[in-house]
C-alpha cells in the first residue's frame, strides 16, 4: 500500500457541487420538528400574535398602499384574474430546451401542461404565484405537502414565458428541475416569501405539513407580531401616549430583519422574528475559497445583497439599508445622484466630499455619470431581474487583467479592452488606484490559491482590517496553513473577537486541529460552546463533534440543525459527516446512500459516498462511486485522483497511474498527486519518472516533508548517497522533528 494514498473526507458543510448539484448556504431555509418548544417558541402560541396586514389600514393607510402594491405584499399569493389571466389567455406555448410548455386557462383555474416527475407531459394547476415585478414563478402541488416552483415563468412586463433556468436544459431526476428539492418551495423559497414560517418537515414520512402567520411578506414578517398593538389601539383609539405594547427597532436590529432574507445563509432554526440578533439564527456565507463571489467581494453567485453590503466601507460607517430604501415601496428614496450626494455633499461628517462630475469623468445625464454605474454594477439573475451591487467597490481594471475580476469600465465600455480602461484609469487617477482594497484583493487571490503570500496577506487582514467582514473571511481563508505556529496563535486571538462573524470563521478554520491531541486549541474551541452567538456555539458544537456532549446546550442545537435540514441531500451529507465522527459507518452509509438517491447527479455526494464504502472495505463498490463522480466531472482534478486512489485499492496499478497522470494534467499544483504519482511509477520500475515527479511535488508543496523524504528513499536506494543526504536534510528542514529521516541521517553519518 503506498503511504498516504486513502481516501480522505470532505465534509458536507464545505463541499459546492456542480450546476446539478446544490449550495448549503442556500439549502438551510425555514423549518420546525417535534418537541423544539425548548428551542423555539411553539407554532400557537408564536402565531397567536399576529393580527394579519389588514389590521394595520385603518391607522397606517399610506403604508400599506405602498406596501400592498410593492414585491413585499405580492412576495407570494393566490391567482386572481386580474393579475394572472394575461399569462393563461390565449395560452402561450414555448420550448425550453428539450422540453415544451404550454401556460393556459382550465375550467378549475391557471394550468401549466409540461414535462413532469416521470417525463411524461402533464398539467399542472398553479397554486399560487410567488414574485411580482421583474418576473413570476408559479407553485404546483407535489407528493408529501409539497409545492414545487415550474421552470417555466413569466415576465410581466414583456408579456413573455421563458425558462428562469436560462439555456440550462434540465431534466427529470435532477436536483435542480422543478420536480427536483432544489425548486422545492417549502425548503427553499417559502420562509423568505412568508411571514413567520414553519417548514414543519418529518424525515421519517419525508412529508412537509409547513404553516405560516400570513402569506406573502406581511407587515409583521418586519415588524413583528402586531396583535396586542392593534387591540391597544382599538382600546384606545384618541392615545397619543406611546404604546407600551411595542418595542420599536433599533437600526441594527431593522439591518439584521432585511439580511434574514436578504442574504445567502445558512438557517440555524427557522424562526428569526424582528428584533432578534442574525447571528443567533443565520450563519452567513461569505468570500470564501469557493466560485460565490469575486476576490475584491463583487458578486458573482446569486448572494441577495447582505454580505455584499456587510463588506462594504458604506455599512462600516453606519449607512444602514432604511437611509436609502423606502421601507414600504422598497425603492430608493431618492433619485440618481441625489441619494448618494445627500452624504458626499458635506453633510455627513464621516463621508469623502465628491462632485460627480470632476469625479466620475462622465456626463452627468450618461451611465457613468451615475454612482450606481460604477460603484454598484449590475448583474442579472434568473434571466429577468437585474441587481445592484452592495458591496461598493471600486472599478479597478487591472485587477481584470490580473485575477479576471470584472471592471464596471468594461462593463459598459463592452467594445473596448481592459488595456484601454487600465490607460484612462491610471491617467485620470494615478497612483490613487494603489489603494488597501486593491492589496486586499490579491491577497484573498492568492490565499485561494493557496500561495505563501497569500498566508501572509490573510494574516495582515486578520490583524489590522478594522471591517469585521473582511477579518471573517482572512480567518476562513488560513485554514490550509493551520499547522503553522503563528497562523494557530492568530486563529486563537481571533476566536475572542468581538464579532460573532469573525469568531465563528476562526472556528471552522480551527476544526482540523479538534481532533488532535492539542489541548489549548481543544480547551479554546470548547469555550465557544457557550458563546453568546448560536452560530458561534454551532460553529464550534460541529468542530468538537467527535466527542460533543450531546445533551449539552450547543449539543442539542446542533443535532436540531442535523435533523433541520435533513429534507435536502446536502443535509443528508452532513448527517453523514456527523455519524462518520461518532465512529456509526453504517448509519453515514444510509446517509450517504440517500444523499446520492435525491441527488444522482451530483459529483461530490458519489465522492463522499465512495469515502464511507472505502471506510468499511468495499473497494469495488467505492471505486464505481468514485468512477460516477469522475463521469459526472472529468475535468475536477480532486476527483480523478480520488480515482486513482480507489484504483489502487482494487490492486490495478496501471489504472490508478492512468488516473494520477491524469490528474497532474488537469492541476500541475497538486502536491499530493505528484507525491503518489512518484511511488506508483516507481513501484511499476520507472525511477527516472518517480524522483521527476517527486520533485514536481516539492515545488508544488514547500511544506511537505513526506515528498522529500519519499525522494531520499528511493535515491538511497539507488545508491545514489550525496542526492539522498541532501533529500533527506530538505525532509529535517521542513520538519524538524520527522524521525525516521533523522534516523536514516544518523546512519549515512552527518
Amino acid at each position: 500500500m503506498w503511504v498516504g494514498m486513502v481516501l480522505l473526507l470532505i465534509l458536507a458543510s464545505i463541499w459546492f457541487g456542480s450546476r446539478r448539484g446544490y449550495d448549503l448556504a442556500r439549502l438551510f431555509t425555514g423549518g420546525s420538528e417535534p418537541d423544539t418548544d425548548w428551542l423555539i417558541e411553539p407554532e400557537q402560541q408564536a402565531f397567536a400574535g399576529y393580527s394579519g396586514s389588514a389590521s394595520c389600514r385603518e391607522c397606517h393607510e399610506k403604508e400599506y398602499e405602498l406596501w400592498q402594491r410593492g414585491n413585499h405584499g405580492m412576495a407570494e399569493r393566490l391567482p386572481t384574474a386580474a393579475l394572472d389571466r394575461s399569462a393563461f389567455d390565449p395560452p402561450h406555448r414555448f420550448e425550453h430546451g428539450t422540453s415544451r410548455s404550454e401556460a393556459r386557462s382550465s375550467a378549475t383555474g391557471y394550468e401549466v401542461l409540461t414535462d413532469g416527475y416521470d417525463g411524461e407531459r402533464k398539467a399542472y394547476r398553479v397554486e399560487r404565484v410567488i414574485g411580482h415585478d421583474p418576473l413570476r414563478q408559479f407553485l404546483v402541488a407535489g407528493p408529501g405537502g409539497r409545492l414545487q416552483t415550474l421552470e417555466a415563468s413569466y415576465d410581466p412586463r414583456t408579456n413573455e414565458w421563458f425558462n428562469v433556468y436560462g439555456d440550462e436544459d434540465r431534466r427529470p431526476g435532477e436536483w435542480g428541475h422543478w420536480t427536483g428539492r432544489g425548486m422545492n418551495w417549502n425548503c427553499m423559497c417559502a420562509a423568505c416569501h412568508n411571514t413567520r414560517l414553519r417548514k414543519n418537515y418529518d424525515e421519517a414520512a419525508d412529508a412537509y405539513q409547513t404553516t405560516m402567520a400570513e402569506l406573502t411578506v406581511g407587515c409583521e414578517a418586519c415588524h413583528g407580531p402586531m396583535k396586542a398593538h392593534a387591540e391597544w389601539r382599538r382600546k384606545y383609539p384618541e392615545s397619543r401616549e406611546p404604546d407600551p405594547t411595542v418595542s420599536k427597532l433599533n437600526a441594527q436590529q431593522t439591518v439584521y430583519t432585511c439580511a434574514g432574507c436578504h442574504s445567502r445563509r445558512l438557517e440555524l432554526t427557522g424562526d428569526f422574528k424582528p428584533g432578534d440578533s442574525y447571528f443567533d439564527h443565520y450563519a452567513l456565507t461569505t468570500v470564501d475559497e469557493s466560485p460565490i463571489y469575486y476576490a475584491d467581494g463583487q458578486v458573482l453567485g446569486e448572494n441577495y445583497v447582505f454580505a455584499s453590503f456587510l463588506s462594504s466601507r458604506m455599512y462600516h460607517a453606519n449607512v444602514r439599508c432604511l437611509d436609502c430604501h423606502d421601507p414600504h415601496s422598497l425603492r430608493t428614496i431618492l433619485p440618481g445622484n441625489d441619494l448618494c450626494m445627500r452624504c458626499h455633499n458635506g453633510g455627513y461628517a464621516n463621508s469623502p466630499i465628491i462632485d460627480p462630475a470632476g469625479h466620475g469623468r462622465h456626463k452627468l445625464d450618461d451611465t457613468g455619470g451615475q454612482c450606481v454605474g460604477c460603484h454598484m454594477p449590475q448583474t442579472t439573475y434568473m434571466e429577468r431581474h437585474p441587481r445592484r451591487d452592495h458591496s461598493f467597490t471600486i472599478p479597478d481594471p487591472l485587477l481584470t487583467r490580473e485575477l479576471g475580476i470584472p471592471n464596471a469600465c468594461n462593463r459598459c465600455h463592452a467594445d473596448k479592452d481592459v488595456e484601454w480602461s487600465i490607460q484612462a484609469v491610471e491617467q485620470w487617477y494615478g497612483d490613487r488606484m494603489e489603494r488597501p482594497s486593491r492589496q486586499r484583493a490579491r491577497g484573498v487571490a492568492a490565499a485561494r490559491r493557496g500561495e505563501t503570500a497569500g498566508r501572509d496577506g490573510m494574516l495582515g487582514l486578520l490583524a489590522g482590517d478594522e471591517v469585521p467582514y473582511w477579518k471573517a473571511v482572512a480567518a476562513g481563508l488560513l485554514d490550509p496553513w493551520i499547522a503553522e505556529p503563528p497562523v494557530r496563535e492568530a486563529l486563537l486571538e481571533a476566536l475572542n473577537d468581538p464579532d460573532p462573524l469573525v469568531r465563528a470563521a476562526a472556528v471552522s478554520s480551527l476544526e482540523p486541529l479538534a481532533a488532535l491531541p492539542e489541548g489549548r486549541v481543544t480547551e479554546a474551541l470548547r469555550r465557544r460552546l457557550d458563546d453568546p452567538m448560536r452560530s458561534v456555539r454551532f460553529r464550534a458544537a460541529w468542530a468538537l463533534r467527535a466527542t460533543l456532549e450531546l445533551e449539552s446546550l450547543a449539543g442539542r442545537e446542533m443535532r436540531y440543525v442535523l435533523d433541520f435540514n435533513a429534507d435536502q441531500p446536502g443535509g443528508q451529507a452532513q448527517k453523514g459527516a456527523f455519524a462518520l465522527a461518532r465512529n456509526q459507518p453504517l448509519t453515514a452509509l444510509e446517509h450517504y446512500r440517500k444523499a446520492v438517491r435525491w441527488d444522482p447527479f451530483s459529483a461530490g455526494l458519489h465522492n463522499e459516498l465512495a469515502v464511507v464504502l472505502s471506510m468499511l472495505g468495499r473497494p469495488a463498490e467505492a471505486l464505481e462511486a468514485m468512477r460516477e463522480a469522475v463521469r459526472l466531472e472529468p475535468g475536477e482534478a480532486e476527483f480523478q485522483y480520488r480515482l486513482a486512489l480507489a484504483w489502487n485499492e482494487t490492486g490495478r496499478l496501471d489504472r490508478a497511474l492512468e488516473g494520477l497522470e491524469k490528474t497532474v494534467q488537469l492541476d500541475p499544483g497538486h502536491a499530493r498527486a505528484w507525491y503518489n504519482l512518484g511511488l506508483a511509477r516507481n513501484q511499476a520500475g520507472d525511477t527516472a519518472g518517480a524522483l521527476d515527479a517527486l520533485m514536481r511535488g516539492e515545488r508544488a508543496d514547500v511544506r511537505d516533508a513526506q515528498i522529500p523524504y519519499a525522494r531520499a528513499t528511493i535515491l538511497l536506494q539507488q545508491r545514489r548517497i550525496p542526492e539522498g543526504r541532501q533529500a533527506l536534510e530538505e525532509t529535517l528542514r521542513r520538519q524538524p522533528g520527522f524521525t525516521a529521516a533523522s534516523e536514516l541521517l544518523e546512519q549515512l553519518g552527518r
